[in-house]
């Protein structure tokens, strides 16, 4: 179990119900991956003479029990008993963190470490990558974009990408170094679930279309191959620049 979950389940054990707690959480992410933001939902119950608590006593309380872990409860809510913070999700939202520029590892800015992504060979062709990722947009089979593992039976392997973005961005005080010509680049998927590692696989394949070793179509020929043994070998992105950024939620059903 993640971390920074058993820390939530003990913070929540602390606040005393008289029903054990379990939680659900919205989005599983691989180890490595980071989190932005993310989302959970559970019952508490207390004791017989005890008022409910409101939301601002809850991310107290949590944070309190919380601060030896990485992570912090941002916002609280009551919802309908209906509601599931991982089936109720109209969308996620994942970024990727590129870092051109750097010819070998040890030039990664150290306040960097494990936060990005520099491939070998310096520079990307992005104009590449960015006509290569309209070919993910929309419903597909993404099939060649998935690892297998125990779930992958009983899984479709169709899925929706709402966007596919590539941006620049800015790395963490760049200001400072702005003369090494470091770049951070951003990519950016939205879909309302996404396959096991199916965005480090895409990224992974755009960035082999920026450093050339693919063209833009041969994005489209992987999707239209539907097998998961025909994406490139050791192309995978590593964890490490991933991001889960956001989930969203109808406001109205939440």
């Amino acid at each position: 179990m993640n971390p920074s979950r058993v820390g939530f389940q003990r913070a929540a054990e602390n606040l005393k119900p008289i029903v054990p707690i379990k939680f659900y959480i919205s989005s599983r992410t691989d180890t490595g991956v980071h989190a932005l933001c993310n989302a959970a939902h559970f019952d508490i119950q207390r004791a017989p003479g005890k008022p409910a608590f409101n939301e601002k006593q809850l991310i107290y309380s949590l944070n309190y029990h919380l601060r030896s872990e990485p992570i912090r409860i941002l916002n609280a809510y009551r919802v309908a008993n209906s509601f599931h913070a991982r089936f109720s999700a109209l969308s996620r939202t994942y970024v990727y963190r590129l870092l051109m520029g750097c010819t070998h590892h040890s030039q990664v800015p150290v306040f960097e470490k494990d936060l990005c992504w520099a491939p070998t060979g310096g520079y990307l062709n992005v104009p590449a990558m960015q006509d290569a990722a309209q070919f993910l947009l929309g419903t597909h089979d993404f099939s060649t974009f998935r690892s297998l593992n125990s779930e992958t039976p009983f899984q479709s392997p169709v899925r929706t990408i709402l966007q596919a973005d590539i941006q620049p961005s800015s790395g963490f005080l760049s200001h400072h170094y702005e003369h090494r010509g470091l770049e951070f680049w951003e990519l950016k998927f939205r879909s309302r679930s996404f396959l096991y590692r199916q965005v480090r696989r895409m990224v992974g394949a755009l960035v082999a279309v920026g450093q050339g070793k693919l063209t833009p179509r041969h994005i489209k020929e992987l999707l239209d191959i539907k097998d998961s043994r025909a994406f490139p070998p050791n192309a995978m992105a590593p964890p490490s620049g991933l991001f889960l950024k956001s989930v969203e939620y109808n406001e109205a059903g939440r």
